[in-house]
This record gives structure tokens, C-alpha cells and sequence, in this order.
């Protein structure tokens, strides 16, 4: 078995993505027929054709208008589950995911369609695939902080469906700072709390500080500039945060996939993942980015194995599902990687 077949086989877990970001041409056609939205294209080729991005703000000029045909209950779960079912094909055991309800309720879809509908593919994919999940509501940065205020009220009533809050999209004028007093909230009512610090953005190691000291996140999304500055990654490294990385995303976004960064930062001992973000924009699930890292950075078997540890320590699985996970993760171990 080669690292690339080792990568594909090794039970994994995701927490770094994005829901309306698996939304593969196939589908949205299909919804559109649906919902009778005019894409302005009818063919796959034509839908794949608008996915070309050399930014953040490239990438969310095409990501946001594409929701578009997300409409009904069904709709939410159709997309939740088609993402369910490629994870499971690549040996995803436990995935945290994004959405972002302000998008859906400013076009007048209920907050609760949007919930429920992934709620229900959550339970689906349990009841099919044995996977464990949870939602996590992001705030969208650039919005009005009016509607972040308002989604998080309703966020309260959905405690059982709903596991953390986080924060996403463009971050330019936008620091975290502006959530803080959401955070606070979502905190006290017992949501787990992350946040997008994007690589190379403007302000990002400013960003950095405020999620770190002011916000005390329990994890960081993307935040691999955090090396810029040694006192906040030696924090990062003592409090033991996660950061969810995404290599593929990266070299769309910015100028490389940060590879050599992010294995830096594992052999240094802090707790990095990889994840695929939007992997129907960026052309890469959990697996791909994966074997992209294992060969830009010369990843061994075991640091594969050690990227999985490490996502399932800072997820917020229960601790039975920490514990089926580890099991897993070691007979695999044994078995597979001294045939290396």
C-alpha cells in the first residue's frame, strides 16, 4: 500500500466544512429544476466553468449567489446528505460542519428549514453509515451585525441540533471583535466556539490575537499565519487548539497550499488537521487534501495517523465517539501501516 492508498483507508474526521460549500454542479441543476431558479447555465460543463477563483472575494462572489437554490426543508437535507455519503465513501467517521442561516433567511427561507433539513441528514447518515455529526452555525462577517444578532436568537432555541458557533467569510474590516459579545452569549448557553482566521487576510494576525486572548476560542478555522507571531503560537501550542487546515482551498485563495506550514506546524506539536472546506469548489474532499499534503510535505505514515488524533481530540464529539474513534484508529495502525 502506497501513502496515497494508506491516506484513502485511514479512518478519518472533518471539521472544517462547509455545507453549502459541497454543492457539486450535478445537484444545483437539479435543485434549480426544483425550485425553478434560473442559474443562467443548464449544463454541468457551464456550472463548472463559473468555479474560477484567485481570491477570498472571488470565491464568495460565486459561493453565495450559488445558495440561490437551496429553498425547502428537503432541500437542506438533500445537500447535507449528499455530502454524508462521499465522506463515508472516503472512511469519514466523525464530521463538524458549517452553515450559514443568515444567507438562507435573507432570501426569506425559515431558519428552522435550513436547521432541520440538516438536522435530518445528520440523523440520516447515523442511521446509514454510522457517522457522527454536528452542525455548527457560522456567523457571516460581512453581513449586517443586525442579522448575526438575530440568528443567534433563534440559535438558542436549536441547543439540541446545533453543537458551536463560529465566523466566516470576508474578513477585511470585519474582526472578530465585532461577534465578541455573540460569542459571549452562544458560550454561556453551552455552544462550543471557533472562527475563520483566513490565511494571509488582512489584519489576520490581529484576527489571531482577538480569537486567542480576547474571544478564547476552543478552535481555530484555517489560522496558520499564527506562525508570524511566536508568542500566539506557543499560546496555540499550550492550550492545546486545534487548527483546521485546508491545503487545497489554500492555493486557491492565496498564493500556495501553505503544505510546508502546516507540516511544520505538526512536527512542532500543535494540533493541526486537514479538512476540505468547499470541496465542490476547490475540487477536493478530505482525501484529496490529504494525499495533497503527504506529497508537497513528505508526510509519513505515522503523521498521517497523528493528523486524525489530533481531530478527534479537539472535536466536540462525545467522549463515546472520541473513544470508538481511537480504537479504530489504532487496529488500523497495527494492521496497516507496518505493511509501509
Amino acid at each position: 500500500m502506497d501513502l496515497a492508498a494508506f491516506s484513502a483507508a485511514l479512518p478519518k474526521v472533518e471539521l472544517h466544512l462547509h455545507l453549502e460549500g459541497t454543492l457539486e454542479p450535478e445537484l444545483k441543476l437539479e435543485l434549480a429544476r426544483r425550485n425553478g431558479v434560473d442559474l443562467g447555465q443548464t449544463t454541468v460543463e457551464e456550472v463548472r466553468a463559473t468555479y474560477a477563483f484567485d481570491s477570498l472575494a472571488s470565491f464568495l462572489a460565486v459561493y453565495y449567489p450559488a445558495m440561490d437554490v437551496l429553498v425547502t426543508r428537503a432541500d437542506f437535507r438533500d445537500l447535507a446528505m449528499a455530502y454524508f455519503t462521499k465522506a463515508a465513501q472516503q472512511n469519514v467517521r466523525h464530521a463538524e460542519v458549517f452553515f450559514d442561516p443568515q444567507v438562507h433567511v435573507a432570501r426569506g427561507v425559515a431558519f428552522e428549514d435550513v436547521v432541520l433539513g440538516y438536522h435530518d441528514a445528520v440523523v440520516d447518515a447515523e442511521r446509514e453509515f454510522g457517522m457522527s455529526a454536528g452542525l455548527i452555525l457560522c456567523l457571516v462577517r460581512d453581513l449586517p451585525l443586525a442579522s448575526a444578532e438575530a440568528v443567534v436568537e433563534q440559535m438558542l432555541e436549536f441547543g439540541d441540533r446545533i453543537v458551536g458557533i463560529g465566523l466566516d467569510s470576508d474578513e477585511r474590516g470585519h474582526p472578530p471583535a465585532d461577534f465578541a459579545h455573540l460569542f459571549a452569549r452562544a458560550r454561556a448557553a453551552g455552544f462550543k466556539v471557533t472562527a475563520h482566521c483566513d490565511v494571509d487576510q488582512e489584519d489576520t494576525v490581529e484576527h489571531l490575537r482577538q480569537v486567542i486572548e480576547d474571544i478564547e476560542v476552543d478552535r481555530i478555522d484555517h489560522g496558520t499565519n499564527v506562525v508570524e507571531d511566536p508568542r500566539l503560537l506557543e499560546l496555540v501550542r499550550r492550550r492545546g487548539l486545534g487548527l483546521t487546515c485546508c491545503p487545497i482551498s489554500n492555493s486557491f485563495v492565496t498564493s500556495d497550499s501553505k503544505a510546508p506550514v502546516i507540516a511544520d506546524l505538526l512536527r512542532r506539536g500543535v494540533r493541526v488537521t486537514v479538512n476540505s472546506d468547499d470541496p465542490a469548489y476547490f475540487g477536493g474532499y478530505v482525501t484529496e487534501n490529504l494525499v495533497h499534503l503527504t506529497r508537497a510535505a513528505d508526510l509519513t505514515p505515522d503523521e498521517l495517523i497523528q493528523l486524525q488524533r489530533n481531530a478527534i481530540e479537539v472535536s466536540w464529539a462525545s467522549a463515546e465517539v472520541k473513544e470508538g474513534f481511537l480504537a479504530e484508529l489504532d487496529a488500523f495502525e497495527a494492521l496497516v501501516a507496518p505493511s509501509l
